[in-house]
């Protein structure tokens, strides 16, 4: 039994690779095998290659596994060295000595030195950096399923307060809202791109675990229940008085959404209720500012002025320990571009889908705020995982 390895439409693919090609910059070729990569520029994972050059009409495709997979440049080999035998290596050195590209930020130095021995390229360019521009602007078919996890994502949340029973740890709720996610088709993949970037299928944080700093660079952080896993819930007993943080994976097919909503138990105090209030202020406020051409650290210095006149700097994305940003993109993997930090260079255009997530920590109670994705549009953003944004009680 075979199977076709390229599942985008021709018209799809065709939109794909000419953001791909718009930001090449000098680069001539590229060998694409981060797994991210190639979803994104073939619908399906595989162990393999896909070789790209500007003089070529159509991409090759390399696969090492599965070998049921069949298609008009499809060829399959045992290892990378194999690749020369079926591009003109030594025409490719001598042009583009400085113009290979390969994804220097994920694949290993010992496989970068393999790949560039094949080619001849002593000093390969960065791929990585070409794809995740690409992918930040999304087609209408990538926003489509988007659309469909958010809507999904938003589904699961409004079913958390039922999910509670009476001396529930944390942990026992994540797991809850775990087995509902899953129920509901959620993949249960959390894709991140960075080394140091680690979670399993997101953070349920109560009381004071959420100001536990963590060592990832996530907007709230959490001890986590082993120290081989430092984030998110530690099995504590929640308690009249806390707030409960659910930040969880909303996979549901292939395309991420990022969303929070915040609970809490019996009662909450003022002081949280005004800080929540605030990040929902936030929300709307950038809402209506992310047009694109608009400067993301603009939209980071609206956020603050916001927290500033409220009077809540001390909680803002954190209390021991802040996080430096309010929002990023999301698709593929949770943590792609634009970036809404206060020294971005990065400026929305349409397709851009960012999480915005300005959050606080007040001490004794908890994290509290939402987070929402939203897609860029002329007229403003539009939010992707639409549901009530108050706290609401556990039932």
């Amino acid at each position: 039994m075979t199977e076709k390895l390229e599942l985008l439409s021709p018209e799809e693919m065709a939109l794909r690779w000419e953001k791909v090609r718009q930001n090449m910059g000098q680069a001539r070729s590229l060998l694409i095998t981060d797994n991210s990569n190639l979803f994104y520029l073939t619908g399906r994972v595989f162990a393999g290659y896909i070789y790209y050059d500007t003089e070529s009409s159509k991409p090759i495709y390399f696969v090492r596994r599965p070998v049921h997979l069949t298609g008009e440049n499809v060829v399959f080999i045992r290892k990378p060295e194999d690749i020369a035998q079926h591009v003109d290596v030594s025409a490719n050195a001598k042009a583009n000595q400085e113009g290979l590209a390969l994804e220097l930020d994920t694949i290993p130095y010992s496989v970068v030195e393999r790949l560039t021995n094949v080619f001849g390229c002593k000093q390969p360019l960065n791929a990585s950096a070409i794809l995740r521009q690409a992918r930040a602007t999304k087609t209408p078919v990538e926003l489509d399923m988007l659309a469909a996890s958010g809507e999904k994502h938003a589904s699961v949340y409004r079913s958390v307060p039922a999910l509670y029973q009476d001396g529930m740890t944390d942990m026992e709720l994540q797991i809850a809202i775990e087995s509902l996610s899953r129920r509901k088709g959620c993949l249960g993949q959390f894709r991140i791109a960075g080394a140091s970037m680690e979670i399993f299928m997101g953070n349920v944080l109560s009381g004071n675990n959420a100001d536990a700093p963590s060592p990832y660079d996530f907007a709230m952080g959490g001890a986590g229940a082993d120290p081989s896993l430092p984030v998110g819930a530690n099995g504590t007993t929640i308690k009249p008085g806390e707030a409960v943080m659910v930040d969880m994976c909303g996979n549901f097919t292939g395309y991420m959404t990022d969303m929070t909503r915040t609970y809490y138990l019996d009662h909450v105090s003022d002081l949280a209720r005004k800080a929540h209030q605030c990040s929902i202020d936030i929300c709307h406020a950038l809402k209506k500012m992310g047009r694109p051409g608009v400067e993301a650290k603009k939209m980071y210095e609206q956020a603050m002025t916001i927290v500033q006149e409220a009077g809540l700097e001390a909680y803002f994305m954190g209390h021991r320990q802040h996080a430096g940003f309010i929002g990023h993109g999301v698709g593929i993997e949770i943590n792609e571009l634009p970036v809404i930090a206060p020294r971005s260079r990065d400026i929305l255009a349409v397709g851009n889908v960012i999480a915005l997530e300005p959050k606080f920590v007040i001490p004794d109670v908890g994290a509290v705020g939402i987070e929402n994705t939203y897609v860029v549009e002329e007229g403003g953003m539009r939010c992707l995982t639409n549901g009530p944004e108050d706290m609401f009680p556990l039932e």
